[in-house]
């Protein structure tokens, strides 16, 4: 199948299309969510407090030119941003006037916040009946901790990812990115997706009850399931893989790189590639068991070959074998990375205070529907004398008098 031109791509229609989201989230777990939804079509009106906004936008440095952070760019394009009071019985009604528009309503505040509000579920069903309601918390509605506020460092703490992460002999470590967040993001609007789908064919709303310690048992994946099946606490490898050997780091005479002989194939492949066919015949070294059983035996011979040459020979001779491995890019090695460019993962959009803006481009690569960027992410407000228009059937003077009263 060869892929669409850029013109058909162009015309093609948004998967999410005419999906209506409200958007109460602040942070990065519920606002990435949301901006994956933006970028499948759906139209996303983020509602801000006035005055403030998301904390985010105060998150830096760095600043893009006019204030905005780097932050809140990151996780917030293809929306549009409307402030609401919703400490006044006005924005509250104003609220409930926008989800009776709407298809699905994702909030991130701590557990019970809108039912305090009056906005329970069955409440929220009452306003727009077929609704999809995702709240994102830290601990999820049920269980003695759902009272708790959640946090993505906690959760990396709490969900076991700390205790393999970092050296081996060294200190528990977080992942470098808010991985726990972003993972829910990505696990909250997946159900979205599904209930938007199971929609069609009930006619029935849903709730979507996410949370960030489940999320993270849940990234756990084979490394607690590891432990599941054995009954042994998992233990720390650096950058090493407690089940494949040799995967790991390795460094070279100018620099580390990533080597990852995935299955006997390859280790033998390799072995044949440096002239140390003893190693694939070695019964020490011929199975993957083998290996991982003497592991630092094989790594102190394969740390001592791999310090004869440089990275750039490493990589070629692994390349022309098919066998896995990279160099330790840094972010300005990422971005000028001939794949990175190839499939333009940064692309630059018109901004009201900055000119242009850098931004990542989605992952989602729908070919015959493209995901895209639309829209900057938005000023604090900037949309919101447009949206009470376009939703609500709001007047100018109406929305004056409601900017008059702190209502927006």
């Amino acid at each position: 199948m060869t892929e669409p031109s850029p013109d058909n791509q162009s015309a093609a229609t948004p998967l999410l299309q005419g999906v209506r989201v409200v958007d109460l989230t602040r942070i990065l777990a519920g606002p990435f969510c949301t901006m994956l939804l933006g970028d499948l079509g759906a139209e996303v009106i983020k509602i801000e407090v006035p005055g403030r906004g998301d904390d985010t936008r105060q998150w830096g440095p760095p600043f893009a030119e006019g204030g905005e952070s780097a932050y809140f760019l990151a996780a917030n394009r293809n929306k549009r941003s409307l402030t609401l009071n919703l400490k006044s019985e006005r924005g509250l009604q104003i609220l409930s006037d926008l989800v009776r528009q709407a298809d699905v309503l994702v909030e991130n505040f701590r557990v019970g916040t809108l039912q305090g509000w009056g906005l329970d579920y069955e409440r929220l069903q009452a306003l727009r009946p077929g609704l999809i309601y995702c709240t994102i918390t830290g601990y999820g509605y049920s269980g003695p901790y759902k009272d708790r506020p959640g946090y993505d460092f906690i959760a990396q703490a709490e969900g076991g990812l700390m205790s393999v992460t970092g050296p081996a002999d060294g200190e528990p470590t977080r992942s470098g990115v808010a991985i726990t967040d972003l993972a829910s993001g990505m696990f909250a609007c997946s159900t979205v997706l599904a209930a938007l789908f199971a929609r069609q064919r009930s006619g029935q709303g849903q709730w979507v009850d996410i949370a960030l310690l489940d999320s993270q048992v849940a990234l756990m994946s084979y490394v607690a399931s590891n432990y599941l099946v054995s009954g042994e606490p998992p233990r720390r490898y650096g950058n090493a893989h407690p089940n494949i050997v040799p995967y790991q780091t390795f460094l070279a005479r100018d620099g580390y790189f990533a080597f990852a002989a995935g299955n006997d194939r390859q280790w033998g492949a390799f072995c044949q590639a440096v002239g140390r066919a003893d190693w694939a015949a070695d019964a020490r070294f011929a199975t993957n068991p083998a290996r991982n059983q003497n592991r630092a035996a094989l790594l102190e011979q394969l740390s001592e070959l791999f310090r004869q040459h440089d990275l750039a020979h490493w990589i070629a001779l692994c390349e022309s074998i098919g066998l896995p491995a990279a160099p330790i890019n840094d972010i300005a090695g990422v971005f000028a990375h001939p794949q990175v460019q190839a499939r333009g993962l940064v692309q630059h959009l018109p901004h009201p205070t900055a000119g242009s803006v850098p931004l990542l481009a989605s992952p989602l690569r729908v070919v015959t529907s493209p995901a895209s960027i639309r829209l900057p992410p938005p000023l604090l407000g900037q949309h919101t004398q447009e949206i009470l228009g376009e939703w609500l059937g709001y007047d100018e003077a109406t929305v004056q008098a409601l900017r008059e009263e702190g209502v927006i």
